[in-house]
């Protein structure tokens, strides 16, 4: 199914699927975790629960900091590899849960960065993410082989993090920023043309439909946040 959708389907001329309605749903979805991790990181930072991640002598991520960490991969991938044998409740309660520990894991940022910061890297990365929306929902030009090539630098990003998590270079750590913030915007671009695609195709309906639709909200959702923590990590600043 996944791979069915990501190629331009053959429209029927005359064919007016609810478009409007599907995008909006996408972008709901999109917003609303949007809206949870960011109540959930503030108050998970505010009322010290943060620090019951972190082994305080070592600085370390304890067990729970693990698992808090990385379970949300594991739901992610589990999202969109089991979408068809998912309803759409249990997806919709994954998202839920992927929304919330990714609000504890981005908690740190409260104690690292200055609210001005954290403001300027959000107002940034909505700027890019909507304007790369816009470009990709009215751009003519097929994305897919320029997609394919971003999701290449996806992986490659992924790979980098996980070395420097070992090397702690801050260089290393600044060129995956400026290249996350590439490869964020660009496939920003590409996911909207294909959600556009969704939406207009005629024989993607009803419980298939509300599926994909939850899926577009968790992909464009990955896409923003890792895009402002790139701008986070570049613009930098000390807590006040």
């Amino acid at each position: 199914m996944l791979s069915k959708i990501l190629e331009k389907p053959n429209i029927p001329a005359g064919a007016k699927p609810m478009a409007k309605e599907f995008l909006a749903t996408v972008f709901l979805y999109m917003f609303g975790a949007l809206l949870i991790t960011a109540i959930t990181s503030w108050w998970f930072a505010e009322s010290g629960y943060m620090f019951k991640l972190y082994n305080l002598e070592t600085g370390s991520l304890n067990t729970l900091g693990y698992v808090i960490m990385f379970a949300p991969i594991g739901i992610v991938l589990a999202m969109q590899m089991a979408m068809q044998r998912l309803s759409v409740p249990v997806l919709g309660l994954m998202f839920l849960a992927y929304s919330l520990l990714l609000g504890m894991s981005l908690s740190f940022i409260f104690h690292v960065y200055s609210m001005g910061t954290i403001g300027l890297a959000f107002v940034s990365s909505a700027g890019a993410f909507g304007g790369m929306a816009i470009l990709g929902y009215t751009t003519k030009t097929d994305l897919t082989k320029f997609g394919a090539i971003m999701y290449m630098g996806f992986i490659g990003i992924f790979i980098a993090v996980i070395a420097n998590w070992f090397m702690q270079s801050s260089m290393l750590g600044y060129v995956i920023s400026i290249v996350g913030v590439v490869v964020f915007t660009g496939l920003t671009a590409v996911e909207m043309q294909r959600l556009k695609w969704i939406s207009e195709d005629p024989s993607l309906q009803g419980v298939t439909r509300k599926k994909l639709a939850i899926i577009g909200g968790l992909r464009l959702y990955i896409l923003f946040i890792n895009l402002f923590i790139s701008l986070l990590s570049l613009f930098g600043g000390g807590r006040d």
